[in-house]
């Protein structure tokens, strides 16, 4: 087996650091690489990349300014994932973590095969968001 899986995780995850690749884009990429799915942790700046065979990686990732709020404030976790999905003027990776961060949002789960992102609070309050369905 190569490490091939492993440059693509941490390409896809500096392009979202850097604004330089969508979210759907790095999904493609992700799956097409083998990928079930990924973890981030905003309070250890930590992502973690699985595969199906079990494999993963852990990557740091820059750190959220924002300390995880203790209440999970889900319009406002919501109102993030709306600006991003539609990117909004402004939008970046950096600015979406710090949002959902001081929104009580202490990291999330995309699960590719399930097609979703699992957002989780510090009390363990979750969020559910289903990928958008493709236009045909």
């Amino acid at each position: 087996m190569t490490d091939h899986w492993k440059e693509i995780a941490r390409s896809t995850l500096e392009a979202a650091e850097l604004d330089t690749m969508t979210f759907p884009e790095s999904v493609r990429l992700l799956i097409d690489a083998g990928f079930d799915g990924y973890a981030v942790d905003f309070r250890r700046a930590t992502r973690i990349y699985y595969r199906p065979d079990g494999a993963s990686m852990e990557l740091e990732t820059q750190k959220t300014t924002t300390p995880v709020a203790e209440h999970f404030d889900l319009a406002a976790v919501k109102g993030a994932i709306r600006q991003a999905q539609a990117m909004a003027p402004g939008y970046t990776y950096k600015g979406f973590c710090e949002h959902v961060a001081k929104a009580g949002c202490a990291g999330y789960l995309v699960s590719f095969p399930g097609r979703r992102v699992l957002y989780v609070g510090r009390t363990g309050e979750t969020h559910t968001e289903y990928f958008p369905q493709a236009k045909q």
